[in-house]
């Protein structure tokens, strides 16, 4: 009996007219495989994941396939944005067992979740030196009736290597000048100066990375670093992995030249690029920047907010072929020579093609081409581009589209939040500023129970059955805070310090470092714990942000010293791994500036306080936090805001104050002087 019809995931919702016998995570399926004395087939993926479909149509849809699992095992599936604490554990032992991950995964475990052979996808027939699944069910099957002895022993000994890698980076000492000058040289050493980016294929957006580019060029002056956002920023805009038409990014490119996308997106990896582009924006007035910083807000809003006010997860890889009508990966946005005369006519074909890349050859599959903006396309006037634009958005609205995954899940939708907010600020967009808050009212609404904590997922408004994670606290908070700077309600200050007190009652060790789960999370067969920046900032760096953030609000000293002590690990692993530290060193180059603390007050109907806002929040300093309201109460406080105590008028003029490492600049009423204080860009 398959028993998922009744899940809230997307993706455990996709199998529930499998043929397997699946169960979802929890203690009835492992009581039923000691029951029958059989192994658990464990298999992990996503909603939007092209490998995960491909494996689901090869095998877990064929009825022989089938019966063999359930004759043999009792297999349990986990969408892993809904568990990532599962996902952690087992990934992080198939990465020690053979070096490589991936989804789907593929793990088999003993009835005490003790896992024993790992894999990724597995093909229906030999292939390239992999075996086929059957095989390895077959394999998997004779070891445990044939060898029970050695199955045991091997599941024994991996689990206590897993307990070995206890971390111990919160006596690392806080991270310097020195270790983010370290870490900016090996970035040096692994950028691609030719492309952009870094490494080889598939080449990963680096987000945080670029974060931390903009951040340190801001404080240190560095053009190296700013250079290689600029380039790598224009360079991932003009390839095929951001879509040239609808906006928002895909998830990575499959090439080191970034043209041929993985095309599922994702909403972390477009929040997080929207508010580096709008950064990039902030600190070199771009118009490139600029343009794609609204497209991906405008995408994330048009394409994944949900009828409750929340942002679903991903868009899928895959959609019907009209053609064809199998479903096959990038359908939806690849183009031909043909297709582009038939939408455009003759001549605006022609130059459409020349001016986004399409050649007869293709540079996708079966002669189609994914749209780019090559450096040597013709000029086209705006008049003219925005007509093709809207036509072939109109002929591609009308294909098939990709599968949502519609669940919301709470660390995504902080990035969301933080995002639009800023969007919203900086380009005078107030659309964006609610569609913040009202992601931020959902997330309190029903991901938030009355002791502050939170769910990890919802989806339809009606909230999920696990908990949050560190990533949910981290980045909810984060959100929070940027929405609270952003538009001067202090009730996100205080939802964000209940957040972060959280963080440090229920997720942290007694040496500072941080784990994933909390304390009383359900127990698994090792306490997940990876302070490593990969798709997004870790649970860990993102709390430490939070922590620092919340700091600089309220003067908190517990709350400070807590994220010093979970930047331990930028202090260890920022020169020797940047790439994968990327936003715990963007939240160091914070810690070394100050970070700086702006308090602007006035009446909220002044155009002359909003104006000294906006150019606060403009300001590049990094991590600078901002609070705006009325000059102090008449008790002498700052009402929500603490940065607000004490603060009055000068001349009866609204004020901005800027404060740093204890002290405090001349207050000013002036839009340039407050701009120089913050090295703030003035567009």
């Amino acid at each position: 009996m398959n028993r998922l019809a009744g899940m809230t995931s997307p993706y455990l919702l996709q199998h529930a007219d499998n043929p397997v016998d699946w169960w979802p995570w929890g203690p009835e399926a492992f009581e039923e495989a000691e029951r029958r004395n059989v192994p658990v087939l464990l298999s992990v993926g996503y909603s939007a994941c092209h490998w995960c479909h491909v494996m689901a149509h090869e095998s877990f849809e064929d009825d022989a396939a089938a019966a063999f699992m359930n004759e043999h095992f009792v297999n349990v599936k986990v969408d892993r944005e809904e568990r990532p604490d599962i996902d952690a554990v087992y990934m992080e032992a198939v990465q020690a067992a053979t070096g490589q991950g991936g989804w789907p995964m593929t793990v088999f475990l003993t009835p005490d979740a003790e896992p024993f052979y790992f894999g990724t996808y597995f093909p229906p027939e030999p292939r390239h030196g992999m075996p086929s699944f059957t095989q390895v069910l077959e394999g998997v099957r004779t070891a445990w009736v044939g060898r029970p002895e050695e199955v045991a022993e091997v599941a024994q000994r991996i689990v206590r290597d897993l307990a070995g890698r206890q971390l111990d980076y919160g006596k690392a000492g806080v991270p310097g000048p020195e270790e983010l000058a370290g870490a900016l040289l090996g970035l040096t050493r692994e950028y691609d100066a030719v492309r952009g980016g870094f490494g080889g294929a598939p080449k990963f957006p680096p987000s945080m990375v670029l974060e931390f580019l903009l951040r340190h060029h801001a404080r240190t002056g560095s053009e190296g670093a700013l250079q290689m956002a600029v380039d790598t920023c224009e360079a991932m805009a003009r390839g095929g992995i951001y879509d040239q038409l609808g906006g928002g990014f895909a998830r990575y490119s499959v090439d080191r030249e970034w043209v041929v996308p993985h095309f599922e997106k994702m909403l972390y990896d477009n929040a997080l690029l929207c508010r580096v582009y709008a950064h990039l924006w902030r600190a070199t007035g771009s118009d490139l920047a600029r343009r794609v910083a609204l497209e991906t807000a405008d995408f994330m809003v048009r394409e994944l907010r949900t009828e409750q006010g929340g942002f679903a997860s991903a868009l899928d890889a895959d959609s019907e072929d009209p053609v064809s009508g199998k479903h096959v990966e990038g359908a939806y946005y690849a183009w031909t020579p043909a297709q582009f005369a038939e939408v455009l006519g003759e001549d605006d074909g022609a130059l459409a093609q020349a001016y986004f890349g399409v050649t007869r050859e293709g540079t996708f599959e079966h002669g189609a081409s994914v749209l780019q903006l090559p450096q040597d396309g013709p000029a086209l006037d705006a008049e003219r581009l925005a007509g093709i634009k809207e036509r072939l958005l109109a002929s591609r609205a009308r294909r098939p589209a990709p599968g949502r995954d519609d669940k919301v899940v709470a660390a995504w939708n902080g990035l969301a939040i933080a995002a639009l907010a800023e969007c919203g600020a900086y380009f005078e967009r107030p659309d964006l500023v609610e569609r913040a808050t009202e992601a931020a009212d959902l997330l309190v609404r029903v991901h938030m129970d009355g002791s502050a904590r939170l769910a990890r997922t919802s989806r339809d408004g009606r909230v999920g059955p696990n908990a949050g994670v560190l990533e949910d606290y981290g980045d909810v908070a984060e959100g929070f805070l940027v929405l609270a700077s952003v538009t001067g309600e202090g009730v996100w200050l205080e939802f964000a310090g209940f957040l972060v007190d959280l963080v440090m009652a229920r997720f942290a060790a007694e040496d500072g470092s941080l784990y994933d789960t909390a304390h009383d999370a359900e127990r698994l067969i090792r306490r997940p714990q990876d302070p490593t920046d990969t798709a997004a900032p870790s649970g860990w760096t993102a709390a430490a942000g939070a922590l620092l953030s919340y700091a600089a609000h309220t003067g908190s000293q517990p709350h400070r010293t807590a994220a010093e002590r979970a930047l331990g690990v930028v202090h260890a692993l920022g020169p020797r791994a940047p790439r994968f530290i990327g936003h715990g060193l963007a939240v160091a180059e914070a810690l070394v500036d100050g970070p700086r603390e702006v308090a602007v007050v006035g009446h909220p109907d002044d155009p002359a306080r909003a104006a000294l806002h906006r150019t606060a929040l403009l300001g590049t300093a990094p991590g600078a936090v901002v609070a705006v309201g009325l000059p102090r109460a008449a008790d002498g406080s700052g009402g929500e805001f603490p940065l607000l105590a004490e603060r009055t008028l000068v001349r009866d003029l609204p004020t901005a104050y800027v404060c740093r490492h204890f002290v405090c600049a001349r207050p000013t009423t002036e839009l340039v002087d407050l701009a120089d204080q913050l090295g703030a860009v003035r567009p």
